[in-house]
């Protein structure tokens, strides 16, 4: 007994190890491959599914090995180990997309061809490694290995971003993880060798339990997949409607991890205590979640993240309570893996093109308050609610008509009766109505379904019935919004402005607004073009916005937008709410696609100027900032053509970063812009770095009156490369400033 007691240590670290290396590797392989392939959304979906489809290949292929015999399992596995090694060290093949490339077809065909047997590999070791522990350790639980293959995730997805890309390029990095395969291999075999011998090794293991009715199935994949689902959603909700903070992608995974090492631990006083309050939490943070108040941004930021985190433990919980025995393990597994997949597919493949808003959010929200463990908190609510079926009808039809009484009063308080605070009071009552549901299934759906319809629920309905308002993409939530007193019209991006144009007469809007201001960086340098080049100048600008650089243009003069977004495009040339093309540049030459790629494709020296704005916020593309970038920029441009990049970010000093990347053979300066005496009132500060080979140019731009300071090149920050990156040296303390660029 106490030899097969002593595995657990083993059998621990070897999940671990194993988990680690699959956090590991996803965002390994989304840098090495996004110079190449770009930043479109096409690109990223499919890979996500590629993803999604080799871990539920290794979960299915661990279901099936227990099929054989467990000797014979053991063989099998670490035959496929072997052969997977093959692929060593983990990289992207030699391949480039050729330029009429379909992302879905080319991207999962170089993602399987690359990673695809290692990920394959490495994903199945969860649930088989518990089937083994559970043969060699006869009476103890191996679900309990489950929370430690979670906190091997957490670890992985942590010490990428934190640890690993800040201390070495990618080829390093591959090396690393190309030891840490090794190390799995070796672990594995070690479990292998302390499976049971005799007749048990060569005998298949068939079940004995109960097999598990379609309805359990179903129910184990719908819990898997509303908190998988409601992680991306919340990601997504964040940095759309709350703040969008570098990294925040990380803490709404870091939690459903965890979660799953809280709800299958061995001891169950925390899973048992946040499941018990996890429908109070659903009721009073879902509402004011999807309110999409903006005044505290990080403390409704730190409120999604709990109301996360306990659905996630109570509907984790809930399929620890519902598993099955261990002999059904892998089962078990492959319906969670099943949900996860769905969860994802809803929230980032399905949701951006069924709706123009996060209403993911709250319909996850929803159905996490229909699945989550309910219990009365109040014994003596928990009496009134007993009864008969027509008690209990007249109850729920009770709840149901001071539900909608309570959200009326909330949203038009038609008598006056609560006051200018008339929405919070209602939510309060809603809330109290909501504790005395608590313990019952459709009377508390009804108080939540209320709540999240009295605080966010309506009046995102009425921006979408009003059709041309708001839209979507996969790259996020566009909304377009008129503010007649100051006669405006404004594109925002979630929190973030992307551009402003006065609504008056022609003159009016042709003025360029916010960031590019006449004497701002990129004002002053496109004013300048004809000096610089002649009236023929070539000017080209990553990132259209709603198109607001068109008003610098002049007759004579050759321009080309680069924009990744075709939803930014429409809303800028095709939806009639901005005219800055429509009155400048009516006939604007824009280039759908990843800025990076299409500069690649152009012709040397077939721009004088070019205008670098795809940043906004925290969105700053890295494989634009890298020095392998700014040789494309260096090629495109002449040898006297000079390069604009925008740099104003509220999360990040990206100076540092452009000055020691661009490199010396460059010059560099930098027009810090602030609105004063006769600017518009729709100027904004910023920041514009201009660069060039060329000290005629440079010395020229700053003769022209405004006060451009010299940059030199930073030997204490490691320079961007396609090989190494990383955005935790230029962070600056998010707590500085929450207000919109």
């Amino acid at each position: 007994m106490e030899a097969k007691r002593g595995v657990r240590p083993l059998f621990v670290v070897a999940i671990l190890t194993g988990s680690f290396l699959l956090f590991l590797v996803q965002p390994m392989i989304a840098r090495m491959a996004l110079p190449r392939l770009g930043g479109a959304p096409a690109v990223w979906n499919s890979a996500m599914l590629v993803y999604q489809a080799l871990l539920l290949g290794g979960y299915a292929y661990a279901h099936w090995l227990g099929r054989v015999p467990l000797r014979r399992q053991a063989q099998i596995h670490l035959a496929v180990l072997a052969i997977a090694a093959l692929w060593l060290p983990i990289g992207l093949m030699q391949a480039n997309p050729p330029p009429d490339a379909e992302p879905a077809v080319w991207v999962p065909w170089l993602l399987g061809a690359s990673i695809g047997p290692l990920f394959f590999a490495v994903a199945a070791q969860a649930p088989l490694l518990q089937r083994w522990f559970a043969a060699s350790a006869e009476g103890q639980n191996p679900y309990a290995l489950y929370a430690a293959s979670n906190i091997g995730s957490f670890g992985g997805l942590i010490a990428y971003p934190l640890l690993v890309e800040p201390a070495m390029a990618l080829s390093r990095q591959s090396l690393l993880w190309s030891a840490g395969y090794a190390l799995l291999f070796a672990l594995v075999a070690a479990c292998a060798w302390r499976l049971p011998r005799g007749q048990a090794a060569i005998i298949v293991e068939r079940p004995t339990s109960a097999r598990p009715s379609a309805a359990r199935v179903l129910h184990w994949i719908a819990l898997a997949l509303v908190p998988s689902g409601l992680m991306l959603a919340t990601s997504t909700f964040l940095t759309t409607d709350i703040v969008a903070v570098p990294l925040l992608w990380v803490l709404p995974l870091g939690l459903y991890l965890l979660s799953f090492s809280v709800a299958f631990a061995t001891r169950r006083g925390v899973a048992d205590a946040i499941t018990l309050f996890a429908p109070v939490t659903i009721l009073m943070f879902g509402g004011v979640m999807i309110a999409g108040q903006h005044e505290y941004p990080f403390l409704n930021a730190l409120m999604a993240l709990a109301l996360l985190f306990m659905v996630a433990v109570a509907l984790h919980t809930q399929m620890y309570r519902l598993r099955p025995e261990p002999d059904r393990l892998t089962g078990f597994y492959l319906a969670m893996s099943v949900g996860g997949a769905l969860g994802g597919v809803f929230a980032a493949l399905l949701a951006p093109v069924l709706f123009d808003w996060t209403y993911e959010y709250p319909i996850l929200i929803l159905a996490a308050g229909l699945l989550a463990p309910r219990a009365f908190l109040i014994e003596v609510i928990g009496r009134w609610w007993q009864g008969d079926r027509f008690a209990l009808a007249t109850r729920t039809m009770l709840v149901a008509a001071v539900t909608a009484l309570l959200v009326y009063i909330g949203l038009f308080d038609p008598q006056g009766w609560l006051g200018a605070r008339h929405q919070n009071l209602a939510f309060l009552a809603l809330g109290v109505v909501g504790i005395a549901t608590i313990g019952t299934r459709i009377p508390y759906a009804i108080v939540l379904a209320g709540a999240l319809f009295l605080f966010g629920g309506y009046g995102a309905l009425q921006v979408t019935l009003q059709g041309d308002t708001r839209t979507r993409s996969y790259f996020g939530v566009y909304t377009i919004r008129d503010y007649p007193e100051s006669g405006t019209r404004t594109l925002a991006h979630g929190t973030t402005l992307h551009g402003v144009q006065f609504t008056g007469d022609a003159a009016t809007r042709r003025q360029p607004t916010s960031y590019y201001m006449p004497r701002s960086g990129v004002g002053v340098a496109l004013g300048a073009a004809d000096d610089l080049y002649g009236p023929n100048a070539r000017i080209g600008a990553v990132g259209l916005g709603t198109g607001t650089l068109a008003c610098y243009a002049r007759p004579g003069q050759r321009w080309r937008f680069y924009e990744i977004d075709p939803t930014v495009i429409a809303i800028a040339r095709d939806s009639g709410k901005f005219s800055f093309l429509a009155d400048c540049l009516p006939d604007a030459d824009i280039v759908l696609g990843d800025a990076r790629l299409s500069l690649a494709a152009q012709a040397p020296g077939s721009l004088d100027l070019l205008a670098l704005d795809a940043f906004s916020s925290d969105a700053v593309p890295m494989h634009l900032m890298t020095r392998e970038a700014f040789q494309t920029y260096g090629r495109v441009l002449t040898p006297r053509g000079l390069l604009l990049v925008h740099i104003s970010n509220r999360f990040m000093d990206l100076e540092p970063v452009v000055t020691a990347t661009a490199g010396r053979g460059w010059l560099a300066a930098k027009l810090s812009y602030a609105p004063g005496l006769g600017d518009n009132a729709e100027a904004t500060v910023s920041d514009w770095i201009a660069l060039t080979r060329d000290p005629e140019v440079l010395a020229e731009l700053i003769a022209g009156g405004e006060n451009w300071q010299m940059l030199r090149g930073r030997d204490d920050l490691e320079a961007w490369t396609d090989d190494y990156a990383s955005i935790m040296p230029v962070l600056r303390n998010p707590f500085a400033s929450v207000a919109g660029d």
